[in-house]
C-alpha cells in the first residue's frame, strides 16, 4: 500500500468509525483516482446484496478521501470538507465487494476550485463516483457536492 492509501485509511479508520465497522480499506490513489472498497459480509442486508447506506457511504466517502488527498498534494491543509448534498442511483444491486471510484473532475473545474479556496477560504465540487457491477455497468453512481471551508 502506498503512503498516500495508508495515510487515508488510517485516518477514515480513526476519524470515522464507521469505516471500521465497513471494513472499508483504500484499494488505490493513482493519476488522481481514487478506489475505496467494502466487503459484502459486513454491509449485507435482508436480501442478501449490499445495503444501500453503506454503498451510500463509501460513495461519499470515496469523494471526500478524492479531496483529501487532492488537498493534501495540493498543499492545502487548513480546511474542512462537507458533503453538502448529492443525487444518488442504484440501477444495479451490488452482491459482491463494492469498489467506489473516484475519478478526477475536469482540470478547469480543479483550478476554479483551488482559486476560489485560496481567494475566499470556501469553495465547492462536485464529484461523481462509481460503483461498477462485474459486467462493467454502473452499479452505483452519486454526483455529490463537496463544500471545503475554513
Amino acid at each position: 500500500m502506498n503512503p498516500d492509501c495508508r495515510y487515508l485509511e488510517e485516518l477514515l479508520h480513526h476519524d470515522i468509525p464507521l469505516t471500521r465497522a465497513m471494513e472499508l480499506k483504500v484499494q488505490g490513489w493513482e493519476n488522481h483516482e481514487l478506489r475505496l472498497s467494502a466487503p459484502l459480509p459486513p454491509n449485507v442486508n435482508h436480501t442478501g446484496s449490499m445495503f444501500g447506506g453503506s454503498l451510500y457511504s463509501l460513495c461519499v466517502l470515496a469523494g471526500w478521501g478524492w479531496l483529501t488527498l487532492r488537498l493534501r498534494e495540493a498543499g492545502i491543509d487548513d480546511g474542512h470538507i462537507v458533503i453538502k448534498g448529492g443525487q444518488i442511483d442504484y440501477p444495479l444491486p451490488v452482491v459482491a465487494e463494492a469498489v467506489a471510484i473516484c475519478a478526477a473532475p475536469s482540470a478547469d473545474d480543479w483550478k476554479k476550485f483551488e482559486t476560489m479556496y485560496r481567494r475566499r477560504g470556501r469553495a465547492r465540487l462536485y464529484l461523481d463516483i462509481r460503483i461498477l457491477a462485474p459486467s462493467g455497468e454502473t452499479a452505483v453512481h452519486l454526483h455529490g457536492e463537496y463544500v471545503l471551508h475554513k
